[in-house]
Formats: structure tokens, sequence, C-alpha cells
């Protein structure tokens, strides 16, 4: 205990220590919803000048792990804090047991950055190879961040530069490319303040030149086309969602607030808007089938897919009405093949993992829903009044290659749906509304975002405006949205070109090194 104590008194005089700290809490403000982008560049750069890469080596390797850690857990303890909120308020647990368990998530992210500094330091030969060798262990460290444990890439940097001019360059080479390329510029502000002008030169060059290749190899573009869509949005309170006895309120209200707009081209309902299972509800969607063929339109809606002869559970988007326009009635039929079912199933939420083990400790662990199926990888768009609708349900829509995967040069739109109630009034629904608007650049597609209550909004990626519906209200938005026609660069080839550039990185950076 005592040497616990000596470590801490020592941690706590280590100014270092504090400024890689602030570093990655002030993070939280280069996100949604305050989005003041450059701070995610001058946030790197103080981290850098707490490792310092004119010490490298093995000797030096564990400083640079502990100030990198130090740094992970400012930057995901600010930036993830709306997780404690549905912990603490649907987990049932202790308020000291609700705070651990967030330390230990923030702790196991925080490894990732940890392991980023320590590669660096340990393999680079002096400042001239950190820089490329940073890059590289970072393209690494998020690669696993993203895939361990089914994976979790919230709070990427790239996502800081979602309403930069940085965008622009989203098309070619992803959220992913932005990550790496916002770390080089981090760098290059901190050789700036040794008063090295040639890294920020050779940096500002490589940005010129990817800006120029935008330019000059754009492909999407407005199609002439367009389509009427309503979002509408339920604002049903977290606790009533999958209570029985509310079913029917919920299906009525959502029948009501879409009664008087059947004229749109495409009428889109949140995740699980239908609470009651599937089977049981097929009236209800007949109902809709039908007054949706009726109008010449389409509905998706999330449903909760109760299989009875299997005892297989699927988060899952269903069309009801036209599947093309000149139908002349719905097409809806339990399990017809024109649905979506949910791959990238959310830890505890809809599924627990050590479920013997961990569901009788709390009902944290207990969840109602939180028993699903994964859906296959990829499946086929879903085809809504003559459209071609691209899902991702709630959490799917981080999953950058995932989201690619399903998308089809066909693809009209990128369509996700999501329920936040769960987060209550935090910045979590803020980020993920500015991670499906990152999705929606990357692949060049207008964004339907629909949610429970809120942030439910439409997004162009060329224009770069949105309409949002105010959160917790219940409510309808009609929106027209422009089709855009051409595949980006990103839909077709994802990452292949950054990591291309990556191992050319490595080689230079390993070269300097073994030259010395």
């Amino acid at each position: 205990m005592k040497i616990l104590l000596t470590k801490f008194t020592l941690l706590a005089k280590d100014k270092k220590a504090w400024l890689a700290l602030i570093a990655g809490l002030i993070l939280t403000f280069a996100y949604a919803p305050f989005e003041i982008w450059p701070i995610a560049f001058f946030s790197l750069a103080a981290i850098i000048f707490c490792i310092n890469p004119k010490n490298t080596g093995k000797t030096h390797a564990k400083t640079a792990a502990k100030y990198g850690f130090i740094f992970g857990l400012g930057w995901f303890g600010a930036g993830i804090s709306w997780v404690h909120v549905s912990i603490a308020t649907f987990g049932g647990m202790p308020l000291i047991a609700s705070l651990a368990l967030m330390a230990l998530l923030c702790s196991y992210l925080a490894l990732f950055p940890a392991l980023a500094f320590w590669a660096t330091t340990r393999f680079a030969s002096g400042p001239k190879s950190y820089g490329a060798l940073l890059i590289v262990s970072f393209a690494i460290s998020e690669y696993l961040r993203a895939h361990l444990l089914t994976g979790f890439p919230w709070l990427s940097f790239g996502y800081t530069q979602t309403d930069s001019p940085l965008r622009l360059l989203a098309p070619y080479i992803g959220e992913f490319g932005l990550t790496l390329v916002c770390i080089a510029i981090g760098f290059a502000l901190y050789r700036l303040s040794q008063k090295d002008f040639k890294t920020l030169a050779i940096t500002s060059s490589a940005l010129a030149l990817l800006f120029a290749g935008a330019y000059t190899t754009g492909t999407a573009q407005y199609s002439g086309k367009s389509m009427s869509t309503l979002l509408v949005q339920g604002n049903i309170k977290q606790n009533l969602r999958f209570d029985p006895s509310q079913f029917w309120t919920t299906m009525s209200k959502y029948q009501d607030l879409t009664r008087t707009h059947w004229d749109a081209d495409l009428i889109v309902w949140p995740e699980a808007a239908v609470p009651e299972i599937e089977a049981l509800a097929d009236s209800y969607l007949a109902g809709l089938d039908s007054a949706a063929s009726f109008n010449k339109t389409a509905l998706i809606t999330g449903v909760v897919d109760y299989q009875l002869d299997t005892k297989t559970i699927f988060n899952t988007l269903i069309v009801v009405g036209n599947k093309n326009k000149d139908d002349e009635h719905g097409h809806y039929r339990y399990l017809d093949k024109n649905r979506y079912q949910k791959h990238q199933l959310l830890p505890i939420g809809e599924f627990v993992p050590f479920e013997d083990l961990l569901r009788p400790i709390a009902p944290l662990f207990d969840l109602p829903m939180s028993s699903f199926t994964r859906g296959d990888k990829v499946q086929n768009n879903l085809r809504a009044n003559g459209f071609n609708i691209l899902p991702a349900i709630c959490y799917e829509i981080v999953f950058a290659d995932l989201v690619r995967g399903n998308y089809q040069h066909s693809s009209d739109l990128l369509f996700t749906v999501s329920n936040d109630a769960w987060f209550g009034d935090s910045i979590g629904p803020h980020q993920h509304m500015q991670i499906a608007r990152m999705r929606a650049l990357e692949l060049q597609r207008p964004l339907i975002r629909v949610t429970n209550n809120g942030v439910s909004g439409v997004y162009d990626p060329i224009s770069h405006t949105q309409q949002s519906m105010p959160q917790f209200e219940a409510t309808t938005m009609k929106a027209d949205v422009k089709l855009i026609q051409g595949d980006s660069v990103y839909s077709q080839y994802g990452n292949m070109f950054v990591w291309g550039f990556v191992l050319l990185l490595g080689v230079g950076g390993f070269g300097i090194r073994f030259k010395r």
C-alpha cells in the first residue's frame, strides 16, 4: 500500500502526466456537439510533446506508454461519459459499481493509444522516423480497437473533421485515412514548436497533393432526381419501450403521427418502432402495408423478429407497401426476403458474453431484448417504392467496413435507425449522428437517420447541409432528398490505398532506424 501511495504521489507531481490527461480531456470538444475540430491537432501535439520524440528506444518506451495511457483515460473518460448515463439509469447497479465499470472500460480503451506510443518510441531512432512510425503504430492500434472483442471504434480522430475542410478527403481516404492525417498534422505542429519547419512543409505538401487529387478524380454528383421522405420520431420513454402493456399504445402513436403524411415517397420509422414481435404483429403490419400501398408509397420500420420455430431473435428492418413504384399492391409477408437483420450486435445491450456467469449479477446484464442473433454480414439493400436503401441499425453505423460491404452501385441512400433514449440528454446521440454523417461522406450518398427521440435528420454529403428534428419531441419531418450517382473512391476500394501508404511509411521509418 505504501508503495502504491508513493507512486501516486510521484504521478501527481508529474506535470507532463497532467498535460497528457488534459490533452485527452479536451479532445471531447473536437467532436459533436461542440465540433471545435482544430482542438484535435493541438491535443495530439500536446501528448507528443509529453512523450518527446527525441527520447526513443527501449528505455523510454515504458514512459511513453504511461503518458499514452493517461492521455487515453482523458480521451475516453470524457468522450464516452454518455455510456455511464445508460449504466446508471438502466443498469440497476450501485453508483460505485457503475463508476468502476466505466473505469474498467476506459482503461481498456486507453491501452490502445498506450500501445501506439510504446511501439513508436520503442522502434523509432529519432524525430525523423518518429512521425512515420507514429502514423504506422496508430493505424495498427486503431485497427485493433475496431476489431478486438467485437470492436469499439467510437471517437476515432477522423470524426473530428466531419465539418472541417478535411471532410473533402473522406470520399477518397475515409475516416480511417482522416485519423492518420490528424496524427500527421499533430506531429507537424509539435515539430513546429521545436522550430522544425521542414516537417510542416512536407505535411502541407502531402495534403495539397491529396486535395488536388480529390478535385481531379471526383465522380459522385447529383443525378437530377429527388425523393420526398417523412421521418417519424415517436419519443417513447425507454422504460416503456418493451413493456407489453404499452405495445399497442406505441404502435398506435406511430400510426397516428404518420396518418396525414402518406404522400411522401418514403416513410421511415426508428429501430424497433414496432415493439411487438413481428410474428404477433401480422395484422397491424398488414394494415400498414395496405395503407402504404394504397397511397403508392413504402414504409420502413424497425421490428423485433422472434422466430418461434428456431427460437432465434433478430433486430430487423422491414418494408411495407410498394417495393417498386408501379406495384398495385403491397408485398409484405412474414419472413419476406426484403428485410435487413442487424449483424453487429451491441455487447451487453443485444448480447451478453459469458451470459451464464454475468446475467445473475445485475440487471445491467439481463436487459430486455439482450439475446439477439446476428444477421449475415453481407445482405441485399432494401427495396422500397423503387429506391435501393443501404441500411444500418444503430451501433452498426460505426463500422465503416461493414456499411461499405453492403454498399452497391445502385444504392440510392444511406439509411440508419437507432434508439438513443438509453443515453438521455448527453453528448452520445450527437456523436452518433456525426459518425453517420461521416459514413455518408465516405460513400457519397445522402443520409436519412431516424431515431426514437433524436438526433434524427437528413444530411447531404455534397452540399454538406443537414436538416434535423428537435430532440425529445414526438414529431415528424418531411424533407426532399437529392439523389446522387457515381461511386466514390472509398466505396470502391475502401482503405486499400491508405494501408499501402502506411506500409510505405513503415518501410521508411524502419529504414531510417536500420540505417542509423
